[in-house]
């Protein structure tokens, strides 16, 4: 068993490491990693299912086995990083999914996991991630399933992704009266601009972040974590315009404060929105794909939001 790790709930970009194994070769994932320890990152991200569709096996897994072979090849880094993973969506028949995508009942957890540690090389983990939502299983299932996880030191903390807040907090409630441990984090699709409310997004599955699932997690004092922070560049690439969803005049006039305020601070509009989000308290999960794409984002950390810069950049929605 690694030695327990303290300090996991403080606020900080996330390395996203879905395409590790498949668009990303072993040597450049592990450029990118090196690279994210040495600018003082520690948090990675990844999930059982990465990245299937990318894979002639029509399974995932590749990711993590990249991981593994990481971890080997460090030794003393498992001390330095922390590391989540996720179970739900692994196809359990190749090339069928989401037909055959594993649930949230308890075999399917304590397999998928089992199966996870297997291709990190490790005994443990410091966050698991329920993937998506599973209603075909008793959510009271779902959440001893993970707290057995949590009892007997195979992961740290747990968390949700892709909920609906009024099932997260179900959840919390009936881990408390199993008096195992409850959810504590949440991952959601969440950027400065934000799609037209009940709009459905081209990427199938992507929950967004509403307002009433922030200031649930606000309330509740639950991690928020921000997948698509920079929505596959479309900041900064005219070649990868926003989806249909996105075009409203709120996200008009945030683009055009953006512009102003990154032109004021001589910075990316990456750097802003990564810094505005740092500055709320959600950890963005960094899709990177170069080494120097990763320097810039990371810098956003130094990047100070003066109060009437924050203004500006909250005001219009």
């Amino acid at each position: 068993m690694e030695k327990n790790r303290t300090d996991t709930r403080s606020v900080e970009p996330v390395l996203g490491a879905m395409y590790f194994g498949t668009r990303a070769d072993d040597a450049l994932s592990f450029d990118l990693l090196d690279a994210f320890v040495d600018l003082g990152g520690r948090w990675i991200d990844t999930a059982n299912c990465y990245a299937f569709w990318e894979d002639p096996s029509g399974v995932g897994g590749q990711s993590e086995r990249v991981l593994g072979r990481w971890f080997a090849a460090r030794p003393g880094m498992r001390e330095r990083v922390r590391l989540a993973t996720k179970v739900r969506h692994q196809p359990l028949v190749p090339h069928e999914w989401p037909s055959s995508a594993e649930g949230l009942s308890a075999d399917a957890i304590a397999h998928g996991f089992a199966a996870s540690l297997d291709r990190l090389g490790l005994d443990s983990v410091d966050l698991l991630w329920a993937h998506a939502e599973d209603r075909t299983v008793p959510l009271a299932e779902t959440v001893e399933a993970f707290g057995a996880l949590v009892a007997d030191g195979r992961v740290q903390r747990l968390g949700a992704s892709n909920h609906a807040a009024w099932r997260v907090e179900q959840a919390r409630a009936i881990a408390r009266e199993q008096g195992v441990e409850p959810w504590t984090a949440v991952q959601l699709r969440y950027s400065y601009v934000v799609p037209r409310p009940g709009v459905t997004l081209p990427e199938g599955g992507h929950v967004h972040a509403e307002r009433d699932q922030l200031d649930h997690a606000r309330t509740e004092g639950l991690d928020v974590w921000a997948y698509s922070p920079l929505l596959t560049g479309a900041y900064v690439r005219p070649d990868r315009p926003l989806s249909e969803g996105y075009d409203h005049p709120g996200t008009h006039r945030r683009l055009e404060v953006l512009a102003q305020v990154s032109d004021e601070l001589g910075v990316t509009r990456n750097q802003v929105v990564l810094a505005w989000l740092l500055d709320q308290g959600v950890q963005p999960i960094l899709g990177v794909s170069s080494v120097e794409q990763l320097t810039e984002a990371m810098a956003a950390r130094d990047l100070d939001l003066s109060p009437e810069t924050r203004d500006r950049l909250n005001e219009p929605a």
